[in-house]
């Protein structure tokens, strides 16, 4: 169901990203974008786990520093037949954890201190599948393809912005100034495109965090695991509030396994995880019906 939604929400936004180009900038200016966007988020794709982890301070550790971590993961990731990927610890209270790189044999999971203190192995066991359904998944990858078509669309309203001061927006590539109506159509793309852009682009990374779930319970074999650990780690993240610059964390939010941005009301659109409450009566009913 979540799969069959993240290629719906794709291809909206790619649908999306065609519309505003021809309002925008014309085939040139779209195609102008796209190779802009791409290169950024291959770039992203490639580096990205390397600058995140450096962000967060994360550290790799050794199956002698944690050998209870590398069990699970080596547990978890033999019954998948997955590699196994490196570990990493964040030197922080907030109790928190993610994935990152860009395929499974090139992946990465970080947990911080304080989820250590704060789960039971079999709560720790339902969070680090969670993140290995991720990779599994390849949510990076996916995550990079619609960051490109989302950053391709802003892109064209900055460059339409920018065209509007010097004289020139809308229409057609051979239509210079454009038609009272194109020109019209171009100023709603350009303030509504990127909002719908953004829209779109959390709600697939929405869609992605159920499937985790979803995926992650059937690897650890008991979704009450990460329910729990879910229930746990809201109210320990609202106490002890992650350390680190906004803008980093602004940035990197989707990443973690709760957001450590909270939002309510018109902000939740803006989320990019799914409300927990939601999250965990998905899993208790996993647990009551069995798992499939």
């Amino acid at each position: 169901m979540n799969n069959a939604k993240t290629v719906v929400l794709l291809t909206g936004l790619t649908i999306l990203m065609l519309l505003a180009g021809q309002a925008l900038g014309g085939r040139g200016g779209m195609t102008m974008a796209l190779i802009f966007a791409c290169i950024m988020n291959i770039g992203a794709y490639w580096f990205s786990d390397k600058l995140v982890l450096k962000m967060y301070r994360a550290r790799q550790i050794s199956s002698s520093e944690f050998p209870k971590l590398h069990q699970i993961v080596r547990e978890l990731t033999q019954y998948q037949g997955m590699p196994m990927p490196k570990l990493y610890i964040i030197p922080q209270e907030a109790p928190n954890a993610f994935a990152t790189g860009r395929n499974p044999e090139h992946a990465a999971v970080a947990v911080t201190e304080g989820i250590m203190n704060l789960l039971t192995k079999e709560e720790i066991s339902g969070v680090l599948a969670h993140e290995l359904s991720h990779v599994k998944n390849r949510d990076i990858l996916i995550g990079t393809i619609a960051a490109t078509i989302a950053g391709a669309i802003t892109f064209l309203a900055s460059m339409a912005r920018w065209a509007m001061l010097f004289g020139g927006m809308g229409g057609d590539d051979d239509d210079e100034g454009g038609s009272p109506l194109g020109l019209v159509v171009a100023l709603i793309m350009m303030i509504l495109a990127p909002i719908a852009a953004m829209l779109i682009q959390m709600a697939i990374s929405r869609s992605r965090e159920y499937l985790a779930d979803e995926g992650g319970a059937k690897m650890c074999r008991n979704p009450l695991y990460l329910a729990n650990a879910l229930q746990k780690l809201q109210r320990g993240a609202q106490a002890v509030p992650l350390h680190v610059n906004p803008e980093i964390s602004q940035v990197t939010s989707h990443m973690f396994i709760v957001n450590p941005l909270r939002g309510k009301g018109l902000a939740a659109l803006f989320s990019t995880h799914p409300p927990l409450e939601d999250r965990v009566k998905r899993l208790e009913k996993m647990a009551r019906t069995g798992i499939h």
